[in-house]
């Protein structure tokens, strides 16, 4: 849990498999840079692979989700573009053959049960493991490396992907965005007020700070 209050906190629905998520938390960094009291984060997790997810783990392409090629060129197209906007290098453009819902459990446990400045790091870990370095973060092995870097034991990641309680709580937490209204990631919400999309970071500060 977190040990601190900051002054301002900001709430992100958002899935690591997401390269716009990837982007927006770039864009918020930018953000964050320039101001001058703390931003805390409110990480609230999506799940874009629900309805896709095979049993192994796998992604079932076969399942219409009403994301065709066309849907894809487009998407590839506007992570580029967003890539060029922010400055930012990405090993690769979408993850679709990646399963994030084991990253969601380990990261949603370091949330409930560590620090902020723990989860933090290990979250950032997470989406720079995928997008800037191309791994797996679907991988028990690969979170585990993760949670070593930061300094979490690896054994209480191992652990939490075995907790079935863990995970019905993240189910209910997928449920709960829903149940808000969340239809895309990143959204960002602040003081009743949202932005979808890698918004830019004049957005954010609009949002956050309440400036017309």
């Amino acid at each position: 849990m977190s040990t601190h209050a900051a002054e301002t906190e900001l709430t992100i629905y958002s899935d690591y498999v997401c390269p716009f998520c990837y982007l927006g938390r770039r864009s918020l960094a930018r953000y964050q840079a320039d101001r001058e009291t703390p931003l805390e984060i409110d990480w609230q997790p999506f799940d874009l692979r629900s309805g896709k997810r095979n049993a192994d783990g796998s992604i079932d392409h076969s399942v219409d989700d009403g994301k065709d090629d066309d849907y894809f060129e487009q998407a590839t197209e506007s992570v580029r573009r967003l890539q060029k906007k922010y400055d930012v290098e990405m090993a690769i453009d979408l993850a679709t053959e990646v399963d994030s819902l084991n990253a969601q459990v380990a990261s949603y446990y370091v949330k409930e049960h560590l620090d902020y400045e723990t989860w933090l790091a290990f979250d950032e870990a997470i989406f720079a493991a995928l997008w800037t370095d191309g791994r797996d973060i679907g991988s028990e092995e690969v979170l585990r490396d993760l949670a070593n870097e930061v300094g979490i034991d690896a054994d209480e990641i191992s652990a939490a992907l075995d907790d079935e309680t863990l995970r019905d709580e993240l189910t209910d937490e997928f449920t709960a965005a829903q149940q808000a209204g969340v239809t895309g990631v990143p959204t960002f919400a602040s003081d009743g007020h949202a932005a979808r999309g890698a918004v830019p970071p004049e957005h954010l500060q609009r949002l956050v700070e309440g400036d017309t």
